[in-house]
Parts: structure tokens; sequence; C-alpha cells
């Protein structure tokens, strides 16, 4: 197919400039394809492109043959990642999220920061433990002070073997502020109702003990007493230190407690020195296990344990199991002896 080559000029032996063969200049006048792409293009003839520069590009304020001037472009700002530490920090892995409805538990470190507050924070729970135990030897000191007085003085046990019925007073005072510390939580909890209540349990309770030990020989009950405080002293301080978990046996001594109930009740219509000697060498065991147990809920690192606020509660079990102890044991060296 013949075509009108007039238009076209033959190159022969085209310059180089610096061993590098350079493309035509482009003129944005003349077609080069699209719809004309039959036409011929003509190729003016011009002189050599310049050398270009080391590092530069023509496109850019290069003012090259052909190529307007234009500024360069203004850069972008930096956006710094608020998950990298620097400019050219690469970001984070992706880590694939696990399964809908199934997550991972929190690293330790994240548990770490709420361990050490509320309840079962170790300060509070020393100062708690401070607490009840000031408490508690306030209330021994007092029981104390009564035993001796009802003990050594003559005219005080001449007055309690006549008049019996004091010791029912005794109960009776007791008993009141025992059911209200033992049942209304709100209560026990509430300053300073809670101490009055525990001082009138406290004084009422002295009473009665000082009233059954005047019915004993002086050397009876201080034998009593310095054994108490032996055994109480031991299993406190085992309490304190063991790892074993004396709590969990809580409902097994609740049941132990209430079959001594019915023997104690049995060994009434069926008096018998041997009976009773079993009587008060169980009931001094179990309170003994008692004292284990109520101890342990001090420490809160247990299977059972009380609240800092409980500390009147607290306080009030553990008087109340040194008091059983001791009159358990005055009881048994008492009908050993006959």
């Amino acid at each position: 197919m013949a075509q009108n080559k007039s238009g076209y000029t033959r190159f022969e032996n085209p310059p180089l400039v610096s061993g590098v063969d350079q493309p035509p200049s482009y003129d944005a006048g003349v077609p080069h394809g699209g719809l004309d792409a039959g036409v011929p293009v003509v190729v003016p003839v011009g002189p050599p492109y310049p050398p270009p520069t080391a590092f530069g590009n023509p496109m850019y304020g290069q003012d090259g043959s052909g190529y307007p001037p234009h500024p360069y472009p203004p850069a972008a700002p930096y956006m710094a990642d608020p998950y990298s530490s620097g400019a050219y920090e690469q970001p984070l892995p992706y880590v694939a999220m696990g399964e809908p409805g199934h997550s991972d538990p929190p690293p330790d470190y994240e548990n770490e920061q709420f361990v050490g507050s509320g309840l079962d924070n170790k300060a509070v729970r020393r100062l708690f433990i401070r607490k009840v135990f000031s408490v508690l030897s306030l209330q021994l000191a007092v029981t104390c002070g009564f035993v001796a007085v009802f003990t050594f003085e003559p005219h005080v046990k001449l007055f309690v073997m006549q008049n019996v019925w004091t010791y029912w007073v005794g109960y009776a005072v007791f008993l009141v502020p025992y059911l209200v510390i033992l049942c209304c939580g709100e209560f026990r909890r509430k300053h300073p109702w809670n101490l009055i209540a525990l001082s009138i349990l406290t004084l009422a309770m002295s009473y009665m003990v000082g009233v059954i030990s005047s019915f004993y020989d002086t050397d009876i009950v201080m034998m009593a007493v310095g054994i108490t405080v032996l055994v109480c002293f031991t299993v406190i301080v085992f309490s304190l230190q063991t790892k074993y978990d004396f709590t969990s046996c809580y409902g097994v001594l609740f049941v132990c407690l209430i079959v001594l109930m019915f023997f104690g009740i049995l060994c009434i219509f069926l008096y018998n020195r041997i009976l009773d000697l079993i009587y008060s060498t169980l009931g001094a065991l179990i309170f003994t296990c008692f004292l284990a147990v109520d101890t342990q809920l001090l420490l809160g690192n247990k299977n059972l344990s009380l609240s800092p606020e409980e500390y009147v509660f607290a306080a009030l079990n553990l008087y109340l199991d040194i008091i059983h102890i001791f009159l358990y044991l005055l009881r048994i060296f008492g009908r050993s002896r006959g």
C-alpha cells in the first residue's frame, strides 16, 4: 500500500550527545496516534538536546527543551503514627483476632495493679488483724480481772454463792447484745454502737465466768488459766503461719457442735462422772478447732474470710472460743479432782 513519503525527513548518522541517544522533543501541537493515526507526522529538524544534569527531573523546573518550568509540589505534612516511635518506624505487624465470642485472658501486668486495692490489700488486712487482737486483748484483760476478784476475794465468793440468781441476770444481759451483734450486720458495723454492745457483752460474760470460777479451788482456776493461755497462743500462732486451710472444715465443725449440744443434754439426764469428762474433753477440742478456724478468717487468703469492717464480730468469735476453752478445761480439772 503506497504512501506519500514526501513529508518525512531522512536522518543519516544522527549526532550523539554524551554517548546516549536522546528521544525527539515532544510537541503538543503534533498529533500522535488517536483517531488520525494514519496521518503522517512531521518531525521537525532541530538542534540536538542539551546534556542532562547529574540529578534532575526535567519535569520540575529544569527548563529543558520543550518542558515548561513548574514549581516543585509542596510536601505533605508528616503525620506521626501513634503506634510508632519515629518517623521511619515500621508499622506494627498485624495480629489476627480470635474467633468471635472468645478472648484471651488479660496479661498478668494488667491484673497486678488491682491486686493491691480494696479488701485484699495487705496493709488493710494487717491493720484489721491488729485491731481485732487489740480489742480481744482488752476483753481478756477485763475477764481475767473479774476471775481474779471472784477467786481471791472471799467476800465476793461468799456473796455469789448466796445469790446465784445474779448469774442468770448476767446471762440475760449477755444474751441481748450477743443476738444483736450476731443477727444485725449493719449494727455491728456502726461505730460506736458496736463497741458499746461489745463492752456490755464483755462485762456480762466476765461476770458469769467469775461466778463459775468462784465455785472451784484457786489452784484449779490458776491451772486452767495457764493451760488456756498456752493452748490458745499455740493455736493462734500455728493458724497464722500454716498454709493449711482450716476454714474449709467449718461445716464439719458446725455438725460436731450440734452433736456436742445433744450429748450435753444427754449428760444432764444421765449424769455420770465419766460422761461428764468425755463431754468436757470433746468440748475443749471442738472449740480449739473453732479457734483455729476463726483465726484464719482474719487472714483473707483462705476459703472463707471476714471483711475488715467486721472487726467487732471477729473479736467476739475469738473471745467466745477462748472463754469456752477455759470453761471446759476448768470443768475437766474440777471433775478429775472430784
